[in-house]
């Protein structure tokens, strides 16, 4: 989470202003995704957005086992 906060401020926003998530983790137990799914909540606190979790079969680094994406709208 920090790794995406810091990402979101390097282009001038912050986790208030992330419209939608999708959080992939690498993992067919529903007890990983549901693991993975409490922290990326408690991060967003009472910021509740329309997010889709998935359970994948592999992601695009060695030993990764949570990727989130995150879209964020910011006036300018």
């Amino acid at each position: 989470m920090a790794t995406m906060k810091d990402a979101l401020a390097a282009a001038g926003a912050r986790i208030d202003d992330v419209v939608s998530t999708r959080v992939l983790v690498a993992s067919s137990s529903q007890a990983d995704l549901v693991a993975a799914w409490e922290v990326v909540r408690d991060a967003f606190g009472d910021h509740d957005v329309p997010s889709t979790l998935m359970g994948v079969t592999v992601l695009g680094y060695d030993d990764q086992l949570v990727e989130i994406e995150a879209v964020a709208a910011v006036v300018d």
